[in-house]
C-alpha cells in the first residue's frame, strides 16, 4: 500500500484507562463529549500535500520504528487502524467507509509540554505502523468480520518476548462499528482548534480533501510491562489484530516467535524493528 496520498487521523481515548496509563488524561480536563463513554477527540498524524506544516512527512513504515533520540521516551502504542473511502460534501466529511482492517502502532513520545496531540506524533519517516496484512471488511457493524477480533501486543527485548498490551477484543473499544462511524463524522466535521484538539477540516483542506483516510481507532491498555517500558534500539515491536475464534493467544505468539505468521489468514501482525 502507498500511502503517500493517503492523510492519517487518530482518535484519542477510546478505550478506557489508556490515557491515564500514557498519562495524558491531565490533557482533555477542559475538553467537553456529550456522551462521558465517548472518545476525547481526533487528532493529525499525516496531512500530504505540503512541506509548511509539521506533518507532511510520511511517517507510515511496516518493519521500522525509529526513534527520534534517546533522550525522549518513545511508547508503542497498540491500535486497529481501517482504511476508509470518504465521502464529502462543501468540503465537508459527511460519509466515512471502512475497506480495510489492520494491525497499527501509533507510536508516540511521552513529553511533557506539548501543546496538541499530534506533536507526538510525527517526528519524521517510520515514526509510525501498519501492517501490511489487511483484513477485508465485509461490514463494519455487528454480525461481520470483526467480531471475533483481538488486538494483542509484544516487545521483544534481548530475545525475550515481553507482552506489552493486554490482550483485548476490538469490540471492546468504548465507541465501535456504526456509533464510532458515525462519531469520527461528526467530529470530523465540527472539531475546532482547541486545548490539545484542531480543526480536522482545515487539516484535511490543505491535504487536498484526500479520497481515503487511515483512521487510527484508539490504543488498548497496557500491561505493567508496557505501561513502564519505553522502546529502545535493537528492541522489536510486534502489534496483532487476529480472529480469536481462529488462534489462542499463545497460539499467536507462537507464530511470531516462529515467523509463520506472513502468510496465515484471519490475522495481521505489525513487526518493527526500532532504531536510532
Amino acid at each position: 500500500m502507498d500511502w503517500k496520498e493517503i492523510a492519517g487521523i487518530g482518535v484519542a481515548g477510546n478505550f478506557t484507562g489508556h490515557l491515564e496509563q500514557a498519562g495524558e488524561s491531565n490533557d482533555f480536563t477542559n475538553v467537553k463529549v456529550k456522551d462521558q463513554r465517548a472518545p476525547k477527540g481526533v487528532f493529525p498524524f499525516y496531512i500530504p500535500n505540503g512541506s509548511d506544516h509539521y506533518l507532511h512527512q510520511m511517517p507510515i513504515s511496516s518493519d521500522t520504528i525509529q526513534l527520534s533520540n534517546e533522550q525522549e521516551n518513545h511508547q508503542i502504542e497498540p491500535e486497529m487502524s481501517l482504511l476508509c473511502k470518504v465521502i464529502y460534501n462543501n468540503n465537508l466529511v459527511q460519509g466515512l467507509t471502512p475497506i480495510y482492517a489492520m494491525a497499527h502502532n501509533d507510536c508516540s513520545i511521552r513529553k511533557n509540554g506539548a501543546q496538541k496531540i499530534s506533536e507526538k506524533k510525527n517526528w519524521g519517516a517510520n515514526s509510525k505502523g501498519v501492517s501490511e496484512q489487511r483484513i477485508t471488511i465485509d461490514r463494519f457493524q455487528n454480525g461481520g468480520v470483526l467480531d471475533s477480533y483481538h488486538l494483542t501486543c509484544y516487545l521483544c527485548r534481548d530475545n525475550n518476548f515481553h507482552l506489552y498490551g493486554i490482550d483485548s477484543p476490538v469490540t471492546g473499544y468504548s465507541y465501535f462499528y456504526t456509533e464510532l462511524i458515525d462519531w469520527l463524522t461528526e467530529q470530523m466535521r465540527t472539531q475546532i482548534d482547541e486545548g490539545p484538539l484542531e480543526n480536522i477540516t482545515e487539516w484535511l483542506t490543505k491535504a487536498n480533501h484526500p479520497e481515503h483516510l487511515l483512521v487510527s481507532i484508539g490504543a488498548t491498555k497496557y500491561t505493567q510491562f508496557g505501561e513502564t517500558n519505553y522502546l529502545k534500539p535493537g528492541d522489536t515491536s510486534y502489534v496483532v489484530l487476529y480472529d480469536a475464534k481462529q488462534y489462542s493467544e499463545y497460539e499467536v505468539l507462537q507464530m511470531l516467535k516462529n515467523s509463520t505468521y506472513q502468510n496465515a489468514p484471519w490475522i495481521s501482525v505489525l513487526k518493527q524493528q526500532v532504531s536510532l
